[in-house]
């Protein structure tokens, strides 16, 4: 018997642009708004996979913007890919890799929204695609970053009190070294021991700035740095890591696994933090957990702050991962003022639960889609025949 393949017979790109319910300061940007690119893709079995591209800030983040994100689907992605077989996701992949360099976040949003059609499919989650989940809740960190400590403070308060998360990260860098040390020692000393403190740095010291940033965030009890220096800096990353008891984690370090092997090969991180987007999809971010876990690295499931869809996608993967030493931060959806989905993800009790349902357990809430939607709802598509 011949079984009967869909092919994908059009590919479909929407911006939306919603706003944050605080504005949320980076070390290089502060965020007001949060920008999404969806993709969804349709089968010719009428079958439908949903994705998304997200990243920080713009392009004051990394070198892909929604813009470009957008573009490069539409115009070199999403035509390389009509017309093939839906079900073979990793020959996509490959195709796309050879076909198109870097853009590891619009690659993201494509491989997602077929993994997702064909989990829908096959009647499965996508976390079962990855071998199953071990965990159907994990651990899941918020981010303390309205620039000023009191209201951190009070934040971080209200989150203890509902149970909503008791591990925060503090975005610093935007002041100098003493000011962010004496920062993160309030809040910690005020939440004590019902709270973890970690920092996220975003690569704004040097290697000097560092040096004495992690030895008083060490003594305020701070469990956690993440990127103090540049990415490229791999040396200096390695000195903070063999220097300090605190824990350094590599962020901007990684895109891919060839990075997370360069990384791990020069002891230059105590921890991953693992980016679906930032790898490159959920496959090459399966290699990067897969790279951590024989390195003997702690493993981190980290965010680009995505809505609902990125974060259920996100989740089936994480949820196959026997220990994430660090948890997660997939707090995106809470961050932002309107929820997209039908059915939001769910967070209690410290953690944040992974979405039941077939391929990645989401499902798009079409009038707030029709709301958030950059100009004017147009949408792009890519179409066989087209």
């Amino acid at each position: 018997m011949v079984k009967n393949v869909p092919n994908i017979d059009l590919i479909e790109t929407t911006i939306l642009d919603i706003p944050t319910i605080r504005g949320h300061v980076l070390s290089m940007a502060t965020m007001r708004t949060q920008t999404a690119v969806l993709v969804e893709i349709r089968f010719s079995d009428g079958s439908v996979g949903i994705g998304e591209g997200t990243t920080i800030g713009g392009l004051s983040y990394g070198a892909e913007s929604p813009e470009s994100i957008r573009s490069a689907i539409d115009t070199y992605i999403g035509p390389a890919l009509l017309g093939r077989e839906g079900d073979d996701v990793n020959g996509a992949i490959q195709l796309v890799d050879k076909l198109v360099k870097g853009n590891r976040i619009a690659k993201t949003a494509v491989e997602i929204a077929l993994w997702d059609g064909l989990g829908k499919r096959l009647g499965v989650p996508v976390a079962q695609l990855f071998g199953g989940a071990v965990h159907d809740r994990l651990p899941v960190a918020w981010t303390l970053a309205s620039g000023n400590s009191e209201t951190d403070i009070l934040e971080a308060q209200e989150m203890i009190e509902t149970r909503r998360h008791n591990v925060f990260k503090l975005k610093i860098g935007k002041q100098s070294v003493r000011e962010d040390v004496a920062h993160v020692a309030r809040i910690k000393q005020t939440v004590g021991d019902a709270a973890r403190v970690r920092v996220d740095v975003n690569q704004a010291w040097s290697l000097d700035e560092a040096r004495w940033g992690l030895k008083g965030l060490q003594d305020a009890g701070c469990e956690l740095v993440e990127q103090p220096v540049q990415a490229r800096f791999q040396r200096a990353m390695a000195e903070l890591t063999s220097q300090y008891e605190i824990a350094v984690m590599a962020d901007e370090s990684l895109n891919g696994p060839e990075d997370a092997l360069s990384v791990a090969a020069s002891n230059a991180a105590d921890v991953f933090a693992i980016k679906v987007a930032q790898s490159g999809g959920l496959k090459r971010a399966s290699e990067v957990i897969a790279i951590g876990q024989a390195a003997g690295l702690g493993l981190y499931g980290g965010t680009m702050l995505e809505t609902g869809l990125g974060t259920a996608a996100a989740l089936q993967l994480f949820s196959t991962v026997e220990t994430l030493h660090w948890g997660t931060e997939l707090f995106g959806p809470l961050l932002l003022t309107g929820e997209i989905l039908a059915e939001p993800i769910t967070y209690r009790d410290f953690c944040v639960e992974l979405p039941a349902g077939n391929g990645i357990g989401a499902t798009l809430d079409p009038d707030k889609i029709a709301f958030f939607r950059r100009d004017g709802g147009r949408t792009m598509k890519t179409v066989v025949g087209g």
